[in-house]
């Protein structure tokens, strides 16, 4: 399995998918083979990805009719009808992927977007206030998704807290 987190660190909100995998990445333990990878705003170049994988959960933001910090778990068989098209380049890519694999009569992953709606999508290395205190509850909803696959998530002993991974990514 592979999680896999897009977005872009740079527009504020839209990063939240690669701020989700670097925590879990740092924080967590799987009970299972589990790839972490920072897709960032890759789009059509994560294709191996899909193509190599069994299964891949998704995390990012999406951009829906919705109240901000509003989390939404989509199967990859309902993403086109979401509109996740208008987010950014990122997202276009990661459904032009499954749908490139299918035109190529390839089998799909089973994969699945856990999508978080942003409070703002502008230029600036943070999250905002309203997803900075909606980040438990995300995190907490992809760990309840890989348990009921199967695998299970154990707290590292020494953990890396949402703002030490907020305050990183600025100095690189």
């Amino acid at each position: 399995m592979v999680i896999l987190g897009i977005g872009n660190v740079l527009q504020k909100d839209d990063g939240l998918g690669v701020y989700a995998s670097t925590y879990l990445k740092e924080n967590y333990t799987f009970s299972e083979e589990v790839s972490i990878v920072n897709g960032g705003v890759e789009g059509i170049n994560l294709f191996s990805i899909m193509e190599e994988n069994d299964h891949v959960l998704i995390l990012d933001s999406i951009e829906i009719e919705d109240t901000p910090a509003s989390i939404y778990l989509i199967p990859s068989s309902e993403l086109s009808g979401h509109g996740l098209n208008s987010g950014g380049a990122h997202e276009i890519g990661v459904i032009q992927c499954l749908d490139m694999l299918e035109l190529q009569g390839k089998s799909l992953p089973k994969a699945t977007i856990l999508g978080m709606i942003p409070q703002h999508v502008t230029f600036d290395m943070a999250l905002s206030p309203t997803i900075t205190e909606a980040f438990e509850g995300y995190i907490n909803t992809a760990l309840n998704y890989l348990k009921k696959e199967g695998i299970e998530a154990v707290k590292k002993e020494k953990t890396t807290s949402l703002k030490e991974i907020l305050y990183a990514v600025k100095r690189v």
